[in-house]
């Protein structure tokens, strides 16, 4: 596997959806901004101002709801990667009881930053999560 990014959040009202649990787009929300967080908490100042990340597609799986007040385990790492995209994986466990929440796969693009277009995932850019 590769380097492992994580964090906890616990889970605040704004978080729930009309049945008292996490809100399906909270959910992705967290996926992105775990994404970020490890790009950023990895990446040289010239990379970050050279690239960025946008999101192709995002495959979820819910296995169990999380409540209010649930403090949860929120686990990334990249996987596959194309010319220009890269997998990433996430998965959030309920840390309480260690119930596997959600596990997605996510594909993510590069972009060059001043052009907006597909940029190509060479030697230096894979090399950031090794």
């Amino acid at each position: 596997m590769a380097h492992q990014f994580e964090h906890t959040i616990t889970v605040l009202p704004e978080h729930l959806d009309n049945q008292n649990h996490v809100n399906n787009v909270i959910y992705l929300q967290f996926m992105q901004d775990i994404a970020i967080e490890h790009w950023a908490s990895v990446v040289p100042a010239a990379m970050e101002a050279e690239i960025v990340w946008v999101v192709k597609r995002h495959e979820v799986d819910y296995h169990a709801p999380a409540l209010l007040g649930d403090e949860l385990l929120v686990k990334t790492y990249t996987g596959a990667l194309s010319t220009v995209a890269w997998d990433r994986h996430c998965e959030i466990v309920r840390v309480r009881d260690g119930k596997k929440i959600i596990s997605s796969k996510s594909a993510w693009i590069c972009l060059d930053r001043k052009t907006g277009r597909p940029r190509r995932i060479d030697d230096a850019i894979k090399a950031v999560f090794d």
